[in-house]
């Protein structure tokens, strides 16, 4: 799905009325691990980070379904804690035993040297630029699933991008 039926997709639901959450976790879940998998560089990882996040919208769904954009919350929460290190030794084992049952999740190539490089950018910077990349979001997107201004994502997209040219050691508009 792209980004942009994905957005309008999201809009229909919204229009239509809160959303069981079920549909809600079956259409976000693969794109939330897209990004999750991008900022953690390991698929057992980023489903951990995105299944925590849909367990804490779960828990939470009458309030998350209120929101303007709960998909935009379940991201935030699901790329906090990939850049935070959220990983607990239990969740280890549990991850694993996710993986060997998990149906395949199409994520991003993972040998790619991009996203080794933007794994290595400051959390905000690498946050932005995932969604940017994975999702093809915009500034304003970002912006409001971050919780920050428009300027202030603007600001890490442009310093992400520097990093990333200078790790790379290619122009910046090449990326």
């Amino acid at each position: 799905m792209s980004a942009e039926s994905h957005r309008a997709t999201r809009g229909k639901a919204a229009i239509s009325g809160v959303e069981s959450f079920g549909d809600f976790y079956r259409r976000e879940y693969p794109l939330v691990v897209r990004v999750a998998f991008v900022l953690t560089g390991r698929i057992d990882l980023a489903e951990e980070a995105t299944q925590d996040a849909f367990v804490d919208a779960y828990r939470r769904w009458d309030r998350v379904a209120s929101y303007d954009d709960p998909a935009g919350w379940v991201r935030r929460v699901a790329t906090n804690r990939c850049i935070s290190g959220y990983r607990k030794r239990t969740n280890e084992a549990r991850a694993l035993l996710r993986l060997s049952r998990r149906a395949a999740t199409q994520v991003p190539e993972v040998g790619s040297e991009v996203w080794v490089a933007l794994r290595s950018l400051p959390r905000r910077q690498a946050q932005v630029l995932a969604l940017m990349f994975v999702e093809d979001r915009t500034i304003s997107d970002i912006a409001r699933l971050l919780g920050c201004g428009e300027e202030t994502a603007r600001t890490h997209a442009r310093r992400g991008r520097q990093s990333l040219a200078r790790i790379l050691r290619i122009e910046e508009n090449e990326l």
